[in-house]
């Protein structure tokens, strides 16, 4: 027991040895997954589970497309604590501004993937599921307007269009079931090792990258329209994206790059090269990298106190003088299919904002886009 506690603790303070130093106690809430539709609803998934594409995983089994009372749960909980400028705790959410058109799809035989935009999504299930999603759009501007949900990019969708495309062509059995669904998730069957169906910018030959400016282009675009800003953070769907891509994004607008400590640069047909980041590298274009070097998952069952351990590791940032980038996912409050799942979440987020403020009176909660802004010397804006 000794050794393991003697290893765990060196980790921790190890991923904060190099990197941007500030006095300041600041922490930032980095959740991954926002406006991505992946199971429809609670029968969606009973249906999937019946026709054999059973949950992999706890995101293939509770995430959903935030509702109104996922939000408004958040909400109660985030402005329930203030740090020592009298600020609400603040989420950044990464978030995809489109999702797939099921009913195009389905009007045109299901040839080729078509999207819709996030206020459109809302719009639909609003009629089809008015008790979860009526009005969650108009909740959504407000977390924006009170400064407690400052989305950033997450790509334009959350899936694989070559993969996706591909076994849409073959009227592969899991997609089609998905589909009709209203859901993409437990997509199994994948030929291409270094491809998730869920990874947006995985690819298998390097050439494939070509595909993904336009895309990254057209992305910013409608998270603008969507939005109301410009996005200044990025940070791609399964966290891989190669950076021949930070061109592009880098002419539209993104400033920082949340990237792992170690990233795994693919480079084709299942090469990698390893790579090593920190929080304030920059690249030869001016990005600004961010990494993050807290994790909190309550829903994620590892027999892990995670009010605890994440205490902890913020412990081990501010000793090493490190902001703490706290990572996490939207389906640890997400509540639409099992509302044991989101009270899970949203406890231990109580718990842990409490325990934060009484250990350390001088925190302050920054948006992302805030503390990129505070490392490379820009002007502070709210997005």
């Amino acid at each position: 027991m000794f050794l393991k506690e003697l290893k765990n603790s060196a980790i921790l303070n190890a991923k904060n040895l190099i990197g941007w130093r500030t006095n300041r106690k600041i922490i930032v809430f980095s959740v991954d997954d926002y406006g991505n539709v992946r199971i429809h609803s609670k029968h969606a998934r009973e249906k999937l589970n019946r026709a054999g594409l059973l949950a992999h995983n706890r995101f293939d089994q509770f995430d959903t497309l935030e509702t109104r009372q996922d939000l408004e749960t958040l909400f109660e909980v985030l402005t329930s604590i203030r740090d020592k400028h009298g600020r609400h705790a603040v989420f950044t959410p990464y978030a995809v501004p489109c999702n797939i058109n099921f009913e195009n799809l389905a009007e045109t035989g299901y040839q080729e993937y078509r999207y819709e935009t996030l206020p459109e999504t809302y719009e639909k299930l609003s009629v089809l599921a008015p008790s979860a999603y009526n009005g969650t759009w108009k909740l959504w501007k407000e977390g924006i307007g009170k400064g407690i949900m400052l989305p950033q990019f997450h790509g334009r969708e959350h899936l694989n269009l070559k993969v996706f495309n591909e076994k849409l062509r073959s009227r592969d059995q899991d997609i089609m079931t998905c589909l009709q669904n209203r859901s993409f998730a437990s997509i199994g069957s994948n030929v291409y090792e270094t491809i998730s169906p869920m990874a947006a910018f995985d690819f298998w030959s390097f050439k494939e990258n070509e595909k993904f400016h336009q895309i990254i282009e057209d992305g910013l675009d409608n998270f603008e329209n969507t939005f109301g800003y410009r996005a200044k953070n990025f940070t791609p769907p399964v966290y891989n994206a190669h950076p021949i891509l930070y061109e592009t994004l880098s002419k539209g607008g993104i400033d920082f790059v949340d990237v792992a400590l170690i990233s795994n640069e693919h480079q084709g047909r299942g090469k990698y090269k390893r790579r090593f980041n920190y929080t304030g590298k920059k690249n030869k274009l001016g990005l600004t990298y961010l990494v993050r070097n807290v994790v909190f998952e309550p829903t994620e069952d590892r027999g892990v106190d995670w009010v605890n351990y994440t205490m902890k590791q913020i412990e081990a940032a501010f000793r090493w003088n490190r902001p703490a980038i706290i990572s996490s996912h939207r389906v640890n409050f997400c509540g639409h299919i099992d509302e044991k799942n989101r009270q899970k979440g949203i406890t231990a987020l109580t718990l842990l904002l409490k325990n934060i403020v009484d250990r350390w009176p001088d925190v302050e909660f920054m948006a992302a886009s805030e503390l990129g802004n505070l490392i490379s010397g820009r002007k502070n804006r709210n997005s």
